[in-house]
């Protein structure tokens, strides 16, 4: 990410437990909303890059930075994030790698984000897909 701040007002409420890499709630600016389509680690040839899943998550968190870019914003309009996977424990297993490739494509900006296990993908060969929301001020 370029570093830049939210627009968005990022909320913890005291009563629930700290938030760690995700936001309790997001209050979003006035602007333009953008719904990102799913992104799965498709590359340009539309084939599944990656066979685990830090390597698809690194792919797929890319995929969803280009195409918010090409609506006009960034990173930092994100105030949704849904990541749909395939095997969660695989996933809790990556955390540690997961972390990294995060902050890489989106910086420390933390939107309310949901874990979501799936039975199956559309693509077979894709572990996890991500589906944003943004708010470009």
């Amino acid at each position: 990410m370029d570093g830049e701040v939210t627009p968005h007002r990022v909320v913890t409420a005291p009563e629930l437990a700290p938030p760690v890499g995700y936001a309790h709630a997001v209050v979003a600016a006035p602007g333009r909303t953008v719904f990102l389509g799913g992104q799965t680690a498709q590359d340009k040839n539309g084939q599944i890059s990656g066979s685990t899943i830090s390597e698809q998550f690194d792919v797929a968190a890319g995929n969803i930075v280009v195409a918010l870019r090409a609506a006009g914003g960034g990173p930092q309009h994100l105030v949704s994030l849904l990541v749909y996977v395939t095997d969660v424990p695989a996933y809790r297993a990556a955390l540690r790698e997961l972390g990294p490739l995060y902050r890489k494509h989106f910086g420390r900006h933390y939107p309310a984000i949901a874990l979501l296990g799936v039975a199956e993908l559309f693509d077979p060969d894709a572990k996890l897909e991500l589906v944003g929301t943004a708010v470009i001020t």
